[in-house]
């Protein structure tokens, strides 16, 4: 079984940061990416930032320049840092992470989700 546990969300003003982490554990062979997505109330759920393993990383147009992906793949941790947070990044935000581990002999890429934290930007 593998897990993501996530943490670091909360009620932060206009203008503030956040950090989020998420750990995988469980049966891990390797990690491939691992990103972070959001979804606000009445929205889909929508990718904010990925990391691959190799260090190629994307993110949504609307934070480039305020959130900051990062990785330790030796604590298979992936995280987030958000900076200059606005109302619209009122969400849940999500880990997820493309796994490979070993089924029924097999090695098999696998997708799991975190159970999502809140994050809340007042004015």
């Amino acid at each position: 079984q593998v897990q993501l546990v996530e943490s670091g969300g909360g009620l932060v003003q206009a203008g503030g940061s956040l950090r989020l982490s998420c750990a995988a554990s469980g049966r891990i062979f390797s990690i491939n990416r691992m990103g972070w997505y959001r979804q606000a109330p009445g929205k889909q759920r929508e990718l904010v930032a990925a990391l691959t393993s190799g260090g190629t990383s994307n993110y949504a147009d609307s934070v480039k320049g305020r959130f900051e992906i990062s990785r330790d793949n030796a604590k298979n941790t992936v995280y987030l840092q958000m900076n200059s947070l606005k109302p619209d990044d009122t969400a849940v935000y999500y880990c997820n992470a493309d796994i490979y581990n070993w089924i029924l002999g097999s090695l098999k890429l696998t997708s799991h989700w975190g159970q999502g934290t809140q994050v809340t930007v007042s004015l």
